[in-house]
């Protein structure tokens, strides 16, 4: 019998066999997504294991909310967001115990020009080189478009700690940058 490829179902198919508990399904909604959840899920921890278990962990959450995904929007956006939002859980439990996070001062002339002459490949070094908090804040507001209300609430800092943050990022970012072009 030659069964197709988890990319010649549609969404729908897909979330439709997953809530008739179908694992046939189920496995292919999970193939279906699983590598580019992995990438997001990278993208906030520090190593593959952490990141595999925020994958996992996403899933899970995502079989068990699939009732509530609205079929009028992305399911892929749906479940990155979900994705997103366990690694903010696994970090907020990792540094609970960590540190008292300093607070620096917002620094509004800080472009984002600072990445013109340098290549992909070292910016996604020197951004995963920041401190932690740093890191995080960055991401959220510059990758996922998160404003300073919505880190300050997943983080559970407040809004002048998540501005600090950004702008610590920014600044050591610019450090970075300025050392490797010398």
């Amino acid at each position: 019998m030659n069964q197709k490829k988890p990319y010649q179902y549609s969404d729908e198919e897909l979330v439709k066999g997953s809530l008739g508990r179908d694992k046939y399904y189920q496995e292919l909604l999970y193939r279906k997504y699983a590598d580019g959840m992995f990438t997001i899920a990278c993208s906030y921890s520090d190593n593959d294991d952490e990141a595999a278990d925020i994958l996992q962990e996403g899933f899970i959450k995502v079989f068990r909310k699939l009732k509530q995904h609205d079929t009028t929007k992305s399911l892929g956006g749906w479940i990155k967001r979900i994705v997103v939002n366990t690694a903010l859980e696994s970090y907020r439990k990792k540094t609970r115990h960590l540190e008292v996070v300093e607070d620096y001062y917002n620094d509004e002339s800080v472009g984002y020009n600072i990445f013109e002459n340098t290549n992909s490949i070292n910016i996604i070094k020197y951004v995963n080189d920041l401190p932690p908090k740093a890191k995080m804040v960055l991401k959220l507001y510059a990758v996922e478009g998160y404003a300073h209300q919505e880190i300050a609430t997943a983080l559970n800092i407040s809004v002048g700690t998540s501005k600090s943050q950004l702008s610590r990022a920014k600044s050591l970012l610019r450090t970075m940058l300025k050392s490797s072009n010398e």
